[in-house]
């Protein structure tokens, strides 16, 4: 039996984990005190996004508390164990990793220009975002391709 785990797993993995990280202080901490996520630089705050981007800021939290960060967390773990539900748990969570960078890009260019809304950081975010987008990408290809060697 190969013990070895490729370079590659080592990318998805520690990629993963400071994503997980970056859920559970952002996202989720966004539920309990937005004020702090904003504080962090994890949130933009009212002033910048109004009320409804809070409330859209605060729905992600919701579906990434009930759904993104389980799979991660068991795709994280259940490929470094190598077992098969990891493999699944972390297709679905790169799966999300692609929709979401495009679908918060996607509203923030859409908002531009609407009252109320101040929003500037776009380049950075396009970087921020485009990086995360990239890793599901390239993370689901790469799942798919070693799956065999990812479990034995």
């Amino acid at each position: 039996m190969n013990t070895k785990k490729p370079i590659g797993f080592w990318v998805l993995l520690i990629s993963g984990i400071i994503l997980l990280l970056e859920l559970l202080l952002g996202q989720m901490m966004a539920l309990i005190n937005y004020d702090f996520t904003v504080s962090l630089g994890l949130q933009e705050s009212v002033e910048k996004v109004t009320g409804v981007g809070v409330a859209l800021n605060k729905g992600f939290g919701v579906a990434d508390t009930a759904v993104y960060v389980p799979l991660l967390v068991l795709g994280l773990v259940g490929l470094w164990k190598r077992r098969f539900w990891g493999l699944f748990a972390m297709t679905g969570a790169l799966a999300v990793t692609i929709y979401w960078p495009l679908v918060c890009m996607s509203m923030l260019f859409f908002a531009k220009g609407t009252p109320g809304f101040g929003f500037t950081q776009y380049t950075s975010y396009a970087i921020i975002m485009g990086l995360v987008e990239l890793y599901g990408l390239w993370g689901l290809w790469y799942v798919y391709k070693n799956r065999k060697i990812l479990l034995v």
